[in-house]
């Protein structure tokens, strides 16, 4: 027997090892009804952790050996959502991609917090509505007392589901803070809101204890930094720091900003001196450097000095290669400037430059992608307007993230001209040459020259 006993108490080990290893696995499933991609991703923050195809019957499932609580997000294209995640976690989900967000239901373990969460994310996209159209309004006393109404009210549901469900510490704390962050976004937002609406020259005066929740205010809380209502909070915290700061030292007086780099430097001086923890100090810099190099395109001079200010506060942000793309990118698109020589497919499949397309004529350019139906049918639409006004400029399509076939079909369903539709297979390329954002943006150009590399295909042309 004694020979024996150290195999017995070796599989024993193993066995336990094994055990433990489960208790610490994560199992994360479901189906997806009218697929938009093949796949569905996961990502913790901005990493992606795992990937997985969708089976014959358009489900997915990941087994996670471990993770970390807390929160994550799944990503099937174009949409994504949260997920709350503990080890031992057995989850599933159900959606429809016509109703994306309106469809989930998460079933299984942690299924309350989980679907806590996105009924708030929808709660809060109709308040979103409800607070343009009637809550700024109010005077500063009776917005406050409101939105403590519309937090408790939320708060009491909450912990109700942890009286009823037993949360762990984590996941309150994260159902609580997207309850919070989104009224105190509500409050930063509402001085501003309140002077457009009520057509005051200056910014409403306010309580001494209107902003009394920011003592409350955690920058540095790594549970919370892809947390949508806490980083849109932080955006809109800071936005309004940087004006309140700047109206007192620099003059403002409740006026609109005019010097959007004095600004911008104010933002991020207030950011660097408040938030340490990397990920979302480097999340928000870039969050600044791409509204303002957006924003103030036409200023080359301006955007150098920005981006020296900037690589001076953050120059080892995990995104600088990103900015400095963007920042390259306006430099090559100014006014005058020659049309990039990016590679687009014809419609009757061949290989041709843009640079070549633009020769010759007087141009706009405009993009779309099937992702989006009322999108494209809506820029078809205003196409044939522009067009019928003036038949003397080519209006150009580009097409994005759409397979051939899809893309012939729609062509001929809306009898557009093939001549002048082309499509893209480098969609990075694309979007860092001409910066796509927003993607109803459009590109003026006269024998081969950038007019106008900023224009919106709304506004008049």
């Amino acid at each position: 027997m004694d020979k024996y006993l150290p195999l017995l108490f070796l599989f024993l080990c193993i066995s336990c090892s094994d055990s433990e290893k489960n208790n610490h696995s994560v199992y994360f499933a479901g189906e997806i009804v009218n697929p938009t991609s093949e796949y569905v991703v996961l990502y913790k923050g901005g990493k992606a952790l795992d990937s997985t195809k969708l089976d014959g019957n358009n489900r997915f499932a990941f087994q996670l050996d471990s993770i970390k609580d807390g929160l994550y997000h799944f990503n099937h294209e174009p949409e994504f959502q949260y997920v709350y995640l503990e080890h031992n976690d057995s989850l599933q989900l159900r959606l429809n991609t016509v109703d994306f967000d309106e469809s989930l239901i998460f079933s299984g373990t942690n299924e309350g917090v989980n679907n806590f969460l996105l009924e708030l994310f929808l709660a809060q996209e109709e308040e979103e509505e409800d607070m343009y159209r009637s809550y700024y309004d109010l005077e500063p006393e009776d917005f406050k007392a409101q939105i403590e109404v519309l937090k408790n009210e939320k708060l009491k549901t909450l912990n109700d589901l942890k009286s009823e469900t037993g949360l762990s510490d984590k996941a309150y704390e994260i159902a609580k803070a997207s309850i919070d962050y989104s009224y105190y976004r509500y409050m930063e937002i509402y001085p501003f809101e309140h002077k457009r609406k009520s057509g005051e020259n200056a910014l409403h005066k306010l309580p001494k204890d209107f902003y009394s929740y920011r003592k409350d205010i955690n920058y540095n809380n790594e549970n919370l930094n892809y947390l949508r209502p806490y980083y849109d909070f932080m955006k809109s915290h800071f936005g309004n720091v940087s004006y309140m700061a700047c109206a007192e030292k620099c003059g403002l007086k409740g006026k609109a900003v005019g010097n959007q780099l004095h600004f911008n430097e104010h933002k991020l001086h207030v950011i660097d001196s408040l938030v340490k923890e990397k990920e979302l100090r480097d999340n928000l810099f870039r969050n600044v450097a791409f509204n303002y190099l957006l924003k103030e395109h036409n200023h080359p001079e301006n955007n150098e000095i920005f981006i020296d200010k900037f690589q001076k506060v953050s120059g080892n942000n995990v995104h600088i290669k990103e900015i400095e793309t963007l920042y390259n990118g306006i430099r090559k698109i100014q006014p005058s400037e020659e049309v990039p020589d990016i590679k687009v497919i014809d419609f009757n499949g061949n290989e041709v430059s843009l640079k070549e397309v633009a020769k010759n004529k007087k141009a706009v350019f405009y993009f779309w992608s099937s992702a989006n139906k009322n999108h494209y049918e809506d820029i078809f639409k205003r196409v044939a307007a522009l067009n019928a006004e003036d038949d003397d400029i080519s209006f150009i399509g580009i097409n994005v993230k759409t397979d051939e076939k899809n893309w012939n079909g729609i062509i001929q369903n809306h009898r557009l001209d093939p001549s002048k539709q082309y499509r893209s297979e480098n969609f990075k390329e694309l979007t860092e040459t001409f910066i796509l954002i927003p993607m109803n943006k459009c590109i003026i150009t006269e024998d081969g020259l950038i007019v106008d590399a900023f224009s919106n295909i709304y506004s008049t042309l």
